[in-house]
């Protein structure tokens, strides 16, 4: 650990010295590659030079206390000690998070794409609710929420939605969204008062650009036709819809929902990119770690990670065991607090995947435990 953070400062140092050549500065795009590669190792860099300075004091409040004979002086030196040991373990932690890789698509745009599983009429009226409460997370966040397909049903409900939301950092938290949600409640057309179990499957997928998926025009295959649906003066009238067939991986993805076949295939290629994109990773994720399971979930659709009792107002999130008693305000879009837990969870799970351990405080606080 401590040598790759010698190796980051010392490229630290090195980029500083670099950007105040004339002859980068004199070269925009040297000097903006540079600019950026400087600005990812910037807050590691001082962190771990605060680390070091946290070090040095407490080697001389060691000395301090080792040759000092006034009680005043001393109590005064261990209190002292006592406040760099709890600084030092802090950072010792900060430098271990700040290590682990951060995935490439954390500040990236995302596809969300909410459909209704077992369950009818209710799970549809359920997806109806994921959208709302994911539509005002992101209001709260000032992120742009755009839909870009939608199959609704009759009572206000759908068998899909398809949206776009727009905001740095979009996919780093709505990244563990993905998987089957279970929701427990009476439905409103249920009589009796019995409580149903329906579930509705979310896929989050990071926003692919053109230049990180190339999609050869000869593997598509572009059919136009006329939108079906209720209401607009464009149904049945005009060649509007579009479908976009991927030849090599079979995705199909058919738009209708805009009156301009422009705009359809312009959003249904944006669908199309990031699905590519998703199974990509998936197949690199699956090479490399022999489809090895993370602790707050592989993302897969087929994996239950959450399920909504409405009768006892409670959400509980089963890969972390965390149930909150605040359905109301989490399906208005207050799940800061439960993303917040599963993200601290995943760097947890990092640290030890990168065998970045305990502080030596931690381990210390264990043997004195042990032998106690």
């Amino acid at each position: 650990m401590y040598q790759k953070l010698g190796q980051i400062e010392k490229r630290y140092n090195e980029l500083s010295h670099l950007m105040s050549q004339p002859e980068v500065i004199a070269n925009q795009n040297e000097f903006r590659r540079l600019a950026k590669e400087l600005a990812e190792i910037s807050g590691i860099t001082k962190t771990y030079q605060s680390y070091k300075r946290t070090l040095q004091e407490l080697k001389d409040t060691q000395e301090i206390l080792a040759s000092e004979t006034d009680r005043e002086l001393l109590e005064m030196a261990q209190s002292e000690l006592k406040n760099l040991e709890q600084r030092k373990d802090q950072a010792e932690q900060e430098l271990k998070i700040l290590l682990v890789p951060k995935d490439p698509s954390d500040e990236k745009n995302v596809i969300v794409e909410i459909r209704a599983g077992t369950g009818g009429e209710e799970a549809a009226l359920f997806v109806a609710d994921l959208f709302r409460m994911y539509s005002r997370y992101a209001e709260r966040n000032h992120w742009k929420m755009e839909v870009l397909s939608e199959n609704p049903t009759g009572i206000g409900g759908y068998k899909e939605i398809i949206a776009n939301v727009q905001g740095q950092g979009a996919y780093s938290r709505f990244k563990f969204e993905s998987g089957t949600h279970r929701v427990q409640r009476v439905p409103e057309t249920e009589t009796s008062g019995r409580i149903h179990t329906s579930a509705v499957t979310v896929a989050i997928l990071p926003e692919a650009e053109e230049v990180d998926v190339e999609i050869d025009p000869a593997d598509l295959r572009i059919d136009v036709f006329r939108a079906s649906g209720a209401g607009g003066q464009h149904v049945n009238r005009t060649d509007s819809a579009v479908r976009l067939t991927h030849i090599p991986t079979e995705i199909v993805i058919s738009m209708q929902d805009d009156k301009s076949q422009h705009k359809n295939k312009a959003k249904a290629m944006k669908i199309l990119r990031a699905r590519l994109q998703s199974r990509y990773e998936e197949e690199q994720k699956s090479k490399r770690s022999q489809n090895r399971k993370s602790q707050v979930g592989s993302g897969d659709r087929s994996e239950r990670i959450r399920t909504y009792n409405f009768p006892q107002g409670r959400i509980t999130d089963h890969r972390i065991g965390l149930t909150l008693y605040q359905l109301d305000a989490i399906l208005d879009g207050s799940i800061h607090e439960m993303i917040e837990k599963l993200t601290v969870a995943r760097q947890l799970e990092l640290l030890q995947n990168f065998g970045l351990g305990e502080s030596s405080g931690e381990k210390q606080k264990k043997s004195e435990t042990v032998s106690r």
